[in-house]
């Protein structure tokens, strides 16, 4: 039976982190906390360091200085749940062995309880029906419906998660927000989005990610639990803000502002 510390969900702390890519700083001394039990959205201009970010608290990231802790300073190993870019499934499983795929590397045989689970959430994005087939037969948004599965399958307490719905279309992507705020609630997230309505519908706080080296902006945060109504008129004036932050943000980070 999993024990406590690897099923509540802590808040992450990240400090001093440094990272040089092709002798330039990407960022240098960067801390970041995560709250226990929130989502966290982060936003950012391409190639500002994002992923990288999110690879370093993954422990993805040997080049980097800086690990990530939990708030008693132990590590996170055995705890987190990674949704790259990529949906990285193998081509030579079903959609279904691919959702069950972490267990089977650990060891474990999916049983009957595993299976039904597996084909609840292949239902639950909208890929019923499809358990059996192969990554070649589904198109790019079912792939990464897959992978959204497959994260949620491995009910870890602490989630990164990079552009997950960024291949999907407008409905999809609106009902998959719904579906993923329901099933991280009360799980540690981090979530990397270029969509600023998509970080302030799902985000208990927001944060840009700009400069070079990178720096964070001072979070935002919106009111109510997600995922929040997009029509929301205190949201849409929210996204205002985001939206300027952003323009400054890109400025800066091509400039190279601190």
């Amino acid at each position: 039976m999993p024990n406590d510390i690897t099923t509540r969900a802590p808040s992450v702390r990240l400090h001093a982190a440094s990272l040089v890519y092709a002798g330039a700083p990407v960022f240098d001394a960067l801390d970041l906390v995560l709250p226990a039990g929130r989502t966290t959205c982060l936003l950012g201009p391409s190639g500002v360091g994002k992923t990288s970010l999110l690879r370093l608290i993954a422990g993805l990231l040997p080049g980097a200085e800086g690990k990530a802790v939990d708030d008693d300073g132990s590590g996170l190993s055995g705890r987190i749940a990674y949704l790259a870019q990529q949906d990285l499934l193998l081509p030579w499983l079903s959609a279904l062995d691919n959702v069950t795929l972490g267990g089977r590397l650990r060891g474990e045989s999916p049983g009957p309880p595993a299976l039904d689970r597996a084909r609840g959430l292949l239902a639950r994005v909208g890929l019923a029906g499809r358990e059996d087939d192969r990554p070649a037969k589904l198109s790019g948004g079912m792939r990464q419906r897959v992978a959204l599965a497959r994260t949620l399958m491995e009910d870890r307490p602490i989630v990164l998660m990079d552009e997950p719905f960024s291949s999907l279309d407008a409905i999809t992507r609106y009902e998959l927000q719904a579906l993923a705020a329901e099933c991280l609630a009360g799980k540690t997230v981090l979530l990397v989005t270029h969509d600023p309505l998509e970080a302030l519908r799902l985000g208990h706080q927001v944060l840009i990610m700009a400069g070079a080296p990178a720096r964070l902006d001072t979070p935002l945060v919106p009111v109510g639990q997600p995922p929040r109504d997009p029509a929301d008129a205190g949201l849409l004036a929210l996204q205002a803000e985001l939206l300027k932050r952003l323009t400054q943000a890109k400025i800066d980070h091509g400039t190279g502002a601190p």
